[in-house]
């Protein structure tokens, strides 16, 4: 089992829970969780025993609040710099996003859900924009204070506008700390897919992820990877990629268990949402 400093890892059946782990300061990410989090996207592409991941936040108060600034040079001492510009222009960056996200950091093809525990504002967008679908705590909320800091949001809107409608990720850019998205609003412009009791939260994460781990891999995986094209791809190539993403993504041994199955009449257990 990987041991990190700043997330809390376990495995429970196939299903990996990833805890952003320092609650002193609302899970916000210094360059040390940076590259944890990269290391663990990169380490569950090669774990066959996971086939489903659930990303959460330590405690009740907050998923992520994006870079932690009180952090000494966002690092560690007599270490190079992580993040920031590389030489006297500003043309060469590296961004957190570039080792955050599970697809753009880990190419991680994997389900992740997001169980939102509480705020997640500025660079947490970085890991929601790259998640399957999220669950949020009742008392979840969601805003970027970017602008009132005076800095640019650039990333975590564009990353926004593939969940949210343009003038939703208009609103939350412009308005800066002066207003937070509640979890029953983000649930009705569909950045969140369901709304639950704090109490309830865990519960109903475990109980998606085991019935998409219950599923056939590498049937999952390809479906995961298929809309993820659609989003980036025009239309036409996203569906001329899907040709080929059928044939991958079919099992013939898998195919002929779901076929045994339904022609034996055998019933999923399924719940209304």
């Amino acid at each position: 089992m990987p041991r990190y400093r700043t997330l809390a890892y376990e495995e429970v059946g196939a299903v990996a829970w990833v805890t952003l782990n320092r609650p002193e300061v609302h899970n916000a990410f210094d360059t040390v969780m940076i590259r944890e989090l990269s290391e663990c996207w990169r380490a569950l592409r090669d774990n066959d025993d996971v086939r489903v991941v659930v990303l959460t936040g330590a405690g009740d108060r907050a998923f992520c609040t994006g870079l932690d600034r009180t952090a000494a040079a966002v690092g560690e001492p007599g270490r190079p710099r992580d993040i920031g510009q590389r030489g006297a222009t500003p043309l060469h960056l590296d961004d957190p996003g570039d080792l955050l996200p599970p697809k753009t950091a880990g190419q991680l093809w994997k389900p992740v859900i997001a169980a939102v525990n509480g705020m997640a504002c500025g660079g947490a967008f970085y890991l929601l924009g790259e998640v399957e679908f999220i669950i949020a705590a009742e008392h979840a909320t969601f805003f970027d204070p970017h602008t009132t800091y005076g800095m640019a949001a650039v990333f975590e809107p564009m990353l926004m506008l593939q969940r949210m409608p343009l003038g939703e990720v208009m609103r939350m850019t412009l308005m800066g700390s002066h207003e937070r998205m509640s979890a029953r609003r983000a649930y009705e412009v569909g950045l969140v897919q369901e709304v639950v009791p704090a109490a309830e939260l865990h519960e109903a994460a475990q109980r998606a992820a085991e019935a998409i781990a219950s599923q056939p891999p590498l049937a999952v995986q390809a479906s995961v990877r298929a809309v993820w094209y659609a989003q980036e791809l025009g239309h036409r190539q996203a569906l001329d990629v899907g040709k080929t993403l059928v044939q991958l993504g079919t099992d013939e041994a898998a195919l002929a268990e779901g076929q045994r199955d339904f022609a034996a009449g055998r019933k999923v257990k399924w719940r209304l949402r």
